[in-house]
This record gives C-alpha cells, structure tokens and sequence, in this order.
C-alpha cells in the first residue's frame, strides 16, 4: 500500500487540506459543543485530563469524518465551485492515501475513546455509522443537514455521560439546543453551494426550504436560544450567564437580516458560519461563569 499525492505539493500539506485544518472553523464548531457538555455537566470544573481527551477526539472524529466525506464525495465536488479544489476532487491525493488518513483518525479516536466509561463508548460506537453515511445522505434525504445535526448530537452525549454516567433532562435539552443551532449554521453553508447541488442534482436544507430558507435559519436558532434559556434556569445558572445569551442572540438576529437580504453575496454564508463559532465560543465561557457563580 503506497500512500502518494499525484502534485508537486508536499503529501503532509495536501493531508492537511483533505482534513480540513487549513480551515479551523470547521472543527472548531465541533468542539464546541462536547466543550458545552462536559462543563456544564461537571459544574464549570470538569478533570483537566478529560477535557484534553475530548478536544484531541473531536479533532481526530471531525479529520476521519473530513476524509470519509471526500472519499463518498470525489466525483461530485469537482462540479461544486467551493470544493472542486479538495485534494481527492482535484485527483492531487489518491484514494488509498485518504483511506488510510481515514482509518489512522478513526483509530486514534477509538484509543481515545478507551478512556471513557462504559456508556460514553458506546456512544462513541453508535456515533460511528452516522458519520460513515452523513456524506450519503444528500443523495436521497431531503434534509442531509438533519443528518449532520445528529452527529453533532452526539458530542454532547459523549461528553455529558463521560462526566456523569448518565443522561438527564439537562442532557436532552442541552442536545436539543446543539442539534437546531447545526441545522441552522449548516443550512446557511449550504446556501452558497445551492446553485450548484441544484446542477448535480443533491439535496440540502438550502434547496429543501427554498426562498423560506432565511426563515426556517431564524425558527432553528430561536429554538437553540429558547432551549439555551431552559437550560440555564433548569441548571440554575448564575445571571452572568445571560449576557453571552444576549450577545448570541443578537449576533443570530443581526444574521437573519443579512440572509433577507436580496442577493446576498456568497462570501456572506461563509462569514455568518464562521461568526458562529465565535458565538459559540462566548457562550461556553457564558456557561462556565454561570456554573462556578
């Protein structure tokens, strides 16, 4: 088995490339929300050791699901704008490479895995097929986004039980809030793409719900804010977490206007997607200031 790239770029940066790391964004909205779950869970004070092992694991799932992506992907994105310059849709890595990046990432998520209690492994496990056919599901399911928001689900699942051992009403609600803010950042991703999957004849959430889709983007992230909102007061946050509440809801709203706006620039959908991950980020210090006050 020989691992090659068939351009002049070094293989380690085109690995990079077909992981997505050059673009942190991405797997940065993966961690946050197991970083959600596992302070909440653990008060504002989760073991610094679990802690690490969920952030190497959300990188290490979210490079094998990258590479799985591709590897479903590879004859499609080269007709996509945005992806057609992925390594495997440019044919500058070859598929045995990508295989192999997948297995290695999988594997180091499993070992990963090892260290947690028995129900948080399990999860892991039931995480796994999900991922696998994610990248599938736009072949025949109106709403793939709906499939991606499932596997997001389950960061926090993983997270909550590796601190408790056990899943609550705080955990479903606080899965809730996860699985309706990733439909709604994933549908605006998909916005920029949706002339093209239109072409090549793909589903998304973007094409599903059409000129409503700015709206249907508003309902899920008013659902994630209310959720938030019972969450805190189930929880019984400190009030020092209702200001990063605010700041994120008025960052969601400012990016409702944006998305009614008539022809929006392509760029814009990038932007907001990236913003939420700044959000996403102010509201878990929000959570750790309302657990430790």
């Amino acid at each position: 088995m020989v691992l090659q790239t068939s351009s002049s770029e070094p293989l380690w940066l085109t690995i990079v490339r077909l992981l997505r790391w050059d673009k942190p964004a991405g797997r940065l909205i993966l961690m946050i929300p197991a970083l959600w779950a596992v302070f909440l869970a653990a008060a504002g004070t989760p073991p610094p050791g679990l802690v690490g092992i969920i952030i190497v694991g959300t990188l290490a799932t979210s490079a094998a699901g990258c590479a799985i992506n591709d590897l479903w992907d590879r004859d499609i994105d080269p007709q996509v704008e945005r992806t057609r310059s992925r390594p495997l849709a440019s044919r500058s890595l070859s598929v045995t490479t990508a295989i192999v990046v997948a297995l290695v990432a999988l594997l180091c998520a499993a070992g990963l895995a090892l260290y947690l209690n028995a129900l948080s492994f399990w999860l892991c496990v039931g995480a796994v097929p999900i991922i696998v056919v994610y990248p599938l599901a736009k072949r025949f399911f109106p709403i793939p986004q709906l499939v991606l928001s499932l596997a997001w689900g389950f960061a926090v699942l993983i997270s909550w039980t590796a601190v408790t051992g056990e899943i609550s009403t705080a955990t479903w609600l606080l899965w809730g809030a996860v699985v309706s803010w990733t439909l709604g950042f994933d549908t605006v991703y998909a916005l920029s793409d949706r002339e093209d999957d239109l072409k090549v004849g793909i589903n998304s959430s973007a094409i599903f719900f059409g000129k409503y889709a700015p709206d249907a983007v508003a309902v899920f992230l008013t659902l994630t804010a209310s959720l938030l909102a019972y969450l805190a007061l189930n929880l019984e946050l400190h009030w020092t977490f209702w200001i990063p509440w605010g700041i994120a809801v008025t960052g969601w709203a400012q990016h409702y206007q944006q998305l009614r706006q008539e022809d929006t620039p392509r760029e814009t959908y990038g932007q907001i997607f990236r913003q939420n991950v700044y959000l996403g980020f102010i509201l878990l210090a929000g959570m750790i200031a309302g657990s430790l006050f």
